[in-house]
């Protein structure tokens, strides 16, 4: 059976000058000031949409990658993984590079390549962003 998960948004004003607030209902961890400003211009303290797509790939990207490792028969001791997701006024969502460093005890580093990408492939959220471009720069610790 499927899971939901909740959130929503309330905003005021107009999409310039207005701003908003995006509440995480499900798991009740906060609710977040969401701007324009924070979207296209460096605005510390406010977050936005592509923000909360970044959280939302690297989280779920290091959830895949953990996966298939295991499915492989490794165990990571760690990976760390960024999103940065870009966002084009006119042209919205541009891309999402991921960035992922991993420590894997006896992998080889092709071996290592070839399971990163195909976590960025079966990642349930990159298969949602499907329509951007998803780069992704695995490197993996001694």
């Amino acid at each position: 059976m499927a899971t939901i998960r909740n959130a929503h948004s309330v905003w005021q004003g107009n999409l310039f000058e207005g701003s908003g607030e995006t509440t995480f209902d499900y798991s009740g961890i906060g609710t977040y000031p969401i701007t324009w400003k924070a979207r296209t211009e460096d605005a510390r303290g406010t977050t936005s949409p592509e923000e909360l797509l970044a959280a939302a790939h690297s989280a779920c990207f290091s959830m895949a990658f953990s996966n298939e490792l295991d499915g492989a028969g490794y165990k990571a001791e760690r990976i760390e993984t960024t999103s940065e997701v870009g966002f084009q006024p006119g042209k919205g969502v541009t891309g999402s590079k991921l960035t992922v460093t991993a420590k894997v005890p006896g992998i080889s580093q092709d071996e290592f390549q070839q399971i990163a990408e195909k976590a960025k492939v079966g990642c349930p959220v990159s298969q949602a962003l499907a329509g951007i471009t998803i780069t992704l720069e695995a490197t993996l610790e001694a």
